[in-house]
C-alpha cells in the first residue's frame, strides 16, 4: 500500500480531491484547475489555464484581493480556512459565489506555485440575508402594531428600551436608563400597583409572567399615555435574572372605553330607574286599596271615640277591618315579589376563586381599573353549590361599590378573601370583601341594605338591597361588618356542595 501512495502524482491526487482547487503561478495565472473547481466556476480546464485569477474576482472586490495578494507574496505561508479569507468570485453567468480559501505555497524547479483550495460559503450569506429578513419583517410588523420592546435587568438595575418606547416616555437620547428614571415617568397612583405585579413575576413559584396597564406622564408636557405592557421574568439559578417585554399605546381604546363607561352607566341608571318607578308603581297599586280600607275603618273607630257613640260590636267589626286589610297588602307584596322573581333557581356546582377572577376581570373591561386587588383564596376551598351568574352579578356589585368609595385614596386596595368558616356548627364559604376608602358612617351603616336608600348622587339605592336577596336564594346571607376599619367590609356567605 505504501508504495502504491509513494507512486501516486500530484496531478492524480489534485484531480481528484473533493474540493476545489486552482494552481496558480506566483504572477496569479491560473495553471490548472481540478473537475470540481470546474464544474463550481463553469467554465473549462482550458479556459481557465493562463486566465488571471483576478478576473474572477468580483469587479468591487478585486482592489481588496491585490492588496492580499501582495500581502500574501511577501511572506508565503499556508493559511488555513478561517474568518477573513474569504473571496466572492464570479461564475461563468455572472453569478457571485462567496468562497471560504485556504492558500499553500508550493516550490517546483525553484518557481513558487500557489495551491488555492475553495469551498463555496453562499449558505451563510444565505443565512445573514434570512436573517436581515427577518430582522425587517420584525420591524415593520414592531412598527405597523405600534410595539416598544424593553429589557430590564436586575443584576445592574438598568432598562434598555428600544426608540418606541423611549417615545412613549418622551426621552430620544439613551438607549438605556437607570430603572429610578425609568419608574419615575410613571404615574404616581399606578407605580404600587405595578411593583407588585413584577414582584409577583419574580417570585419562583410563579411562571414569571407580567402583565398590566399603567399611565406615563411626559416630562416635557406633561401629557398622560395609557401603556400596556407584558412580559416575561427569565430565572437563573432559581434567582429573577431580567425581566423582557413589550409595550402598548392604549390610550385612545381607553378614551374609547370610558365614553362607552359613561353611556353604559347612564343606561343602566336610566333602566335602574325606570325599574324601580314600575316597581313602586306596582307596589303602591297593591297597597292603596288596602291602606284606603284601614283608613277608612281607623276614622270609623276615631269618631266612635271621639263622639262617645261607640259599641264593642262596632269597633270589633272595625278594628277586624283594619287587620283583614293589613293581612291583604301582606299578601299583596308576598306575591308581587314571587312574580318578580319567578322562576326555578339553577345552580351549579362552581369554583368559587373562578367566579372571583370572572368578577373581577368584569369590573376591570367595565373601566374601573385604578385598584390594586389583594387575593386571599384558599388553595383547597371545595366547591360551592349556586347559580354562577347571580354570584357572579353580587361580587361585581361589591367589587364597583368598593371601587367608587376609593376614589380619593391615593393606593386604592381591593382585599378579597374566600375560605372555610364554620357557621351554626357547619362549614360554609365565606367571601369577604373589603376596601381601604373612608368607610361607611353610623346612619349609613344601619340603613345600607333598605330599599332606595344610597350614599352615591347617581345611586338608586337597590344593588345591595337585590345582592342580598340573591345570595340568601342561593342559601346564604350577606351582611356589613359594622366594626370595619378600614373602608367597608362586606362578608356573604354559600353553602358547599352536599
Amino acid at each position: 500500500m505504501a508504495t502504491t501512495v509513494k507512486g501516486l502524482s500530484f496531478s492524480t491526487v489534485f484531480d481528484a480531491a473533493a474540493d476545489a482547487m486552482l494552481l496558480a503561478e506566483h504572477s496569479g495565472h491560473i495553471v490548472s484547475a481540478n473537475p470540481i473547481a470546474q464544474q463550481l466556476l463553469g467554465y473549462t480546464e482550458n479556459e481557465l489555464k493562463g486566465l488571471a485569477i483576478e478576473i474572477l474576482i468580483a469587479p468591487r472586490y478585486r482592489k481588496q484581493y491585490r492588496y492580499y495578494q501582495k500581502l500574501f507574496l511577501s511572506k508565503p505561508a499556508k493559511r488555513p480556512f478561517s474568518a477573513g479569507n474569504e473571496l466572492v468570485a464570479l461564475n461563468r453567468e455572472g453569478k457571485e459565489l462567496l468562497l471560504d480559501i485556504s492558500l499553500t505555497p508550493m516550490e517546483a524547479r525553484q518557481k513558487l506555485y500557489i495551491l488555492i483550495i475553495f469551498n463555496i460559503a453562499n449558505r451563510r450569506l444565505d443565512t445573514e440575508e434570512a436573517l436581515r429578513a427577518s430582522e425587517e419583517r420584525l420591524r415593520l410588523a414592531k412598527q405597523a402594531a405600534g410595539l416598544g420592546i424593553f429589557d430590564y435587568d436586575f443584576k445592574h438595575n438598568i432598562v434598555y428600551w428600544d426608540k418606541q418606547m423611549r417615545k412613549f416616555w418622551g426621552k430620544y437620547s439613551e438607549k438605556t436608563v437607570s430603572y429610578e428614571e425609568f419608574v419615575a415617568a410613571i404615574h404616581p397612583d399606578d407605580r404600587e400597583a405595578r411593583q407588585a405585579a413584577i414582584d409577583k413575576a419574580m417570585d419562583p413559584a410563579s411562571n414569571g409572567e407580567f402583565k398590566l396597564q399603567y399611565r406615563v406622564i411626559n416630562p416635557v408636557n406633561g401629557a398622560e399615555r395609557w401603556i400596556s405592557a407584558r412580559g416575561r421574568v427569565y430565572f437563573e439559578g432559581g434567582n429573577p435574572h431580567r425581566l423582557i417585554g413589550v409595550t402598548r399605546d392604549v390610550t385612545e381604546q381607553k378614551i374609547v372605553q370610558k365614553k362607552l363607561q359613561l353611556q353604559r352607566d347612564e343606561t343602566e341608571s336610566i333602566l335602574k330607574q325606570q325599574v324601580a318607578a314600575r316597581t313602586a308603581s306596582a307596589i303602591a297599586h297593591e297597597l292603596n286599596q288596602p291602606l284606603a280600607a284601614i283608613s277608612a275603618y281607623s276614622e270609623v273607630v276615631l269618631h266612635a271615640l271621639n263622639t262617645n257613640s261607640f259599641s264593642a260590636g262596632n269597633l270589633r267589626r272595625a278594628l277586624q277591618g283594619c287587620v283583614e286589610q293589613a293581612q291583604r297588602a301582606g299578601r299583596s307584596l308576598h306575591e308581587l315579589l314571587a312574580f318578580l322573581q319567578k322562576g326555578e333557581l339553577v345552580t351549579e356546582h362552581s369554583n368559587l376563586a373562578e367566579v372571583i377572577h370572572e368578577a373581577l376581570n368584569i369590573v376591570y373591561d367595565d373601566g374601573y381599573g385604578r385598584f390594586h386587588p389583594v387575593l386571599h383564596l384558599q388553595h383547597d376551598l371545595p366547591a360551592v353549590q349556586c347559580n354562577r351568574t347571580q354570584v357572579q352579578k353580587v361580587l361585581v356589585n361589591l367589587f364597583r361599590n368598593a371601587v367608587e368609595a376609593m376614589r380619593t385614596v391615593d393606593s386604592p386596595t381591593l382585599s378579597i378573601t374566600a375560605q372555610v368558616q364554620t357557621v351554626n356548627e357547619k362549614n360554609v364559604a365565606i367571601v369577604i370583601v373589603q376596601d381601604n376608602g373612608p368607610g361607611l358612617d353610623q346612619i349609613a351603616v344601619k340603613r345600607i341594605f333598605e330599599p332606595f336608600f344610597t350614599t352615591k348622587p347617581s345611586g338608586i339605592g337597590m344593588g345591595l338591597v337585590i345582592s342580598r336577596a340573591l345570595i340568601e336564594a342561593n342559601g346564604g346571607q350577606l351582611w356589613v361588618d359594622y366594626d370595619a376599619k378600614p373602608g367597608a367590609k362586606f362578608l356573604f356567605t354559600l353553602p358547599f356542595i352536599t
